[in-house]
């Protein structure tokens, strides 16, 4: 089968949605009206990168500008990486399908360090060159953001720009420079890394050479040396108040099943709790919180702009927002007469009382995960973890007492000054949660996780040793051994896993022939567990010399130079330094959001300072605020409706499940409130008729929906055919009296085309002229049942020697479909089959 167009793989791959780019608020700009080309890539799996907010929101700012069109772009999946490379095709964006290499800028988010092979997968398949000694001004601009960037070193020989913090200002300053690179006719690209240079929050890489690498020197790593007086410290470039920053207010809906998929809220912009081993708490500084005001008008666009469920705040400690049960309660007031559940992500002990819980749980019971990363008193005042015992035993208290039956805890080993005592305390901890009984008189289910402590760049652990991969198995193995209770599940991130992310996340330029040498060896998707593996590592650590523990489990001295410093958080080197001497006392430091300022070195007190909500003060007149869909739902005014529609082009890559929620996120967005269950997981009443499988085209489809008051046909039809993807068009809308039944027997007639080759006549006679046709079909759960497809085959004719009519029976517990029946008819491979057009009548 030969494969000639991107559009010939997709029937070939799982889960093919993931690369068809037409979702709901995507946005497909004419190449030939814009004059720069931007594709935002994300090195992972479409539903990681999509889940990642922080992509949409550059999405979003650079499309506001009529001369800037931005594409997306994520890590391909093994199966499209493979038919690529058969086909010897290239990487190719999400809306346009045009070639990585064509584009003007690439710019790539590094979130996560076990992210760093995949990029090489992209540029790999895109024709780029790794490094950026090898690209000239012909190539596309390859920069990169993310948190992984306040330590660029390990990868900073593959980018030409690196974003260091708040990327809304410079995503556009970079993109304004390029523009006027591009004027002035130049194709010489020192000459737009040096204008690049200039922006605030911009490291370029190539103007620093190294240093310090001799491994019997006192500094073993390599140190990055200013080629230029002027450029020697790279500061972090931060917006001042989040109100007047861009915010998607209608972002993309994935198809598929995204980690997250739900709308996400920002409320909040970095922690000053201090926890000395979190990066994000100090690479994000100040605190800056958004207004409750702005936070409502986002979350009325965005919801009638979606059409979600789900709400999630985002924040790095969510209850911690000054006014957040305002907050809460005044989005209460919107999302429960929308069934919309809200969950606060990230939430401290202490923080989560029971007016909290309360407001939560008015639609739907959300998760709640607990952090009190150490067992013992005296390892969370090391850590700065300002929670004590009773707030965490209070705290599960208030969850199961308010309903829950479930409640999932994390935990760090080998962290700095951690004993034999500190990991039995987790122990006891996890075991006096345990005895916490519910409402209903049980006892809750406990979820414990754990991963190695790594330490991190820019945290006063920075020169903390991480512990050996012995070590960390066997502590691993203890806390798993005495955990081992009903009631209690254990899960751990391998230590292998959290050795190499911690390799990477202090490491230096050295690491980019390692990475090379890896990806080449067959490294992608490190941070899969089934993906993972680390002997092909391990022998990449051979193959390069390199001496893993160096990096890893050696102890630095607070007077080392660290590959680091030349990039400026905010927060000092002596701040970290006092943080470091406090923790080795078990000394406490305050959040200075309460407090007097604890002089990190972030705020200027000018522009830069923590941004704090008056509690209380934020307030919203809600008697402006319409409760939607309210009124005819407590009046019990419901109306079935039949709709009837096509399922055609790439609307036949969706399964059933993401086109139950393509309908009903449809039906929000187009103000049309559907009846839900009772009961404490409360469900839309919808139902399909039929659930089609992936790659089936239809003409004719229906399910029924149970709305709230009267509705007219022709408005529901008109209404929900623009809010439905490419593909997607319903035809009818019926008020009907009752469910259609399903269960009744039916027929089904399918038209079939190859679209190569013919079908063989004498094997379709041979099955005409035979008395039965029985094949064995094995289930999921390995269940081996027989199947007669010719009681199955009602009707098959050929129209042309490649086209062909075929109706089927199905009955309740006898369905076949065509795509196995025909296969078998005419032994033909399941390539073959794939590529096939087959529209249900």
């Amino acid at each position: 089968m030969k494969i000639k167009t991107f559009q010939d793989i997709l029937p070939m791959v799982e889960r093919p949605s993931r690369y068809l780019g037409t979702e709901t608020n995507s946005i497909k700009k004419d190449p030939n009206k814009v004059r720069l080309k931007v594709a935002l890539a994300f090195p992972d799996l479409y539903e990681i990168g999509t889940s990642h907010f922080g992509l949409q929101i550059l999405y979003h700012i650079l499309n506001k500008h009529k001369e800037i069109a931005a594409e997306r772009v994520y890590a391909p999946d093994v199966d499209m990486e493979s038919y690529l490379r058969s086909s010897h095709m290239p990487l190719v964006s999400m809306e346009s399908h045009k070639p990585l290499k064509s584009f003007d800028i690439i710019g790539f988010s590094l979130l996560y360090e076990l992210n760093y092979t995949n990029v090489l997968t992209m540029l790999d398949l895109s024709g780029i060159p790794f490094f950026s000694s090898e690209r000239d001004g012909l190539f596309p601009l390859i920069i990169a953001g993310g948190p992984c960037t306040c330590n660029p070193e390990p990868v900073a020989d593959f980018f030409d720009v690196m974003v260091v913090g708040d990327g809304e200002k410079v995503i556009v300053d970079i993109s304004k420079a390029w523009l006027t690179w591009k004027e002035d006719g130049s194709e010489d690209k020192g000459v737009l890394l040096k204008q690049l240079s200039l922006i605030k929050g911009v490291y370029v890489p190539a103007f620093f050479d190294l240093a310090g690498s001799s491994a019997g020197s006192k500094t073993f790593f390599q140190i990055p040396q200013p080629r230029f007086s002027d450029y020697k410290v790279i500061a972090r470039e931060i917006i001042a108040d989040l109100d007047t920053a861009p915010f998607p207010d209608a972002p993309i809906i994935p198809f598929g099943k995204p980690v997250h998929d739900r709308l996400r809220l920002e409320i909040a912009r970095g922690c000053t709790r201090g926890c000395r081993f979190c990066q994000a708490g100090m690479i994000y500084r100040p605190v800056r919180e958004r207004s409750v005001k702005k936070l409502l008008n986002l979350f009325d666009t965005s919801c009638d702009a979606t059409g979600y469920e789900d709400l999630s705040l985002l924040s790095l400690s969510t209850a911690d927002y000054s006014s957040i049960i305002s907050l809460m309660n005044q989005l209460m007031s919107r999302c429960e007469p929308r069934h919309i559940a809200v969950s606060l992500p990230s939430l401290r002990a202490g923080t989560l009382t029971p007016e909290l819980i309360n407001i939560i749980k008015k639609v739907r019971k959300t998760g709640f995960t607990i952090a009190p990363e150490a067992g013992s008193q005296r390892l969370r005042d090391v850590i700065n973890k300002n929670i004590t015992e009773e707030e965490i035993v209070e705290t599960v208290q208030d969850v199961f007492d308010l309903g829950w039956l479930v409640i999932k805890l994390y935990f760090m080993i080998g962290l700095p000054s951690e004993t034999e005592e500190d990991l039995l305390a987790i122990v006891e901890l996890v075991k006096k949660l345990r005895k916490i009984k519910t409402r209903s008189g049980r006892k809750g289910q406990i979820n414990v996780s754990v991963a190695t402590f790594i330490p991190k760049p820019h945290t006063p652990f920075q020169w903390a040793p991480q512990i050996s991969l012995t070590e960390s198995r066997e502590k691993i193995e203890r806390l798993r051994a005495n955990l081992k209770i009903p009631g209690i599940r254990f899960k751990w991130q391998n230590p292998e896993v959290s050795m190499l992310e911690g390799l990477f996340a202090r490491g230096d330029r050295r690491l980019s022939c390692l990475l090379v040498d890896a990806y080449k060896k067959g490294c992608k998707f490190d941070g899969w567990s089934d993906r993972f593996q680390y002997g092909l590592w391990e022998k990449a650590f051979f193959d390069q010399g390199l001496d893993v523990d160096r990096y890893t489990t050696r102890a630095r001295d607070v007077t080392d130079r660290l590959p680091w410093d030349h990039i400026d958080t905010g927060v000092t080197k002596e701040f970290l330094k006092l943080e470091w001497e406090k923790a080795e006392c078990g000394e406490h430091t305050p959040d200075c959001r309460r407090g007097d300022c604890n002089t990190c070195g972030v705020c200027d007190f000018k522009t830069i300072e923590p941004k704090v909500l008056q509690s209380g003060k934020d307030m919203v007149n809600e008697r402006l605020y319409k409760k939607r869909g309210a009124s005819d739902e407590e009046a019990g005014a419901y109306t079935m409706i039949r709709l009837f529609y096509s399922k055609q082009s790439h609307a036949k890559y969706f399964g059933h499940l993401e086109l139950v929620n393509i309908f009903l996120r449809a039906l929000r967005r187009a103000g049309i409130s559907v009846k839900f269950t009772e009961g404490f997981h409360p469900m839309p009443k919808v139902s399909f008729e039929d659930a089609l499988p992936i790659g089936m085209e239809s003409l004719n489809e229906s399910l029924s929906v149970v709305v709230c008051g009267s509705v007219k046909p022709n408005a529901v039809t008109t209404s929900l055919n623009k809010h439905l993807p490419k593909g997607l068009l319903v035809k009818d809308c019926q008020i009907s009296s009752s469910k259609p039944d399903i269960k009744r027997q039916k027929s089904a007639t399918y038209f079939v085309e190859l679209k190569e080759g013919c079908f063989d006549k004498q094997k379709l006679n041979d099955f005409i002229k035979s008395p039965d046709f029985v094949k064995t079909r094995v289930n999921r759960k390995g269940k081996v049942k027989k199947i007669d497809f010719k009681d199955m085959v009602l009707k098959i004719n050929l129209t042309e020697p490649s086209k062909m009519m075929i109706s089927l029976r199905s009955e309740p517990g006898r369905t076949a479909r065509p795509f196995e029946i025909i296969k078998e008819i005419f032994n033909l491979s399941e390539e073959i089959m794939k590529q096939a057009t087959i529209i249900k009548q």
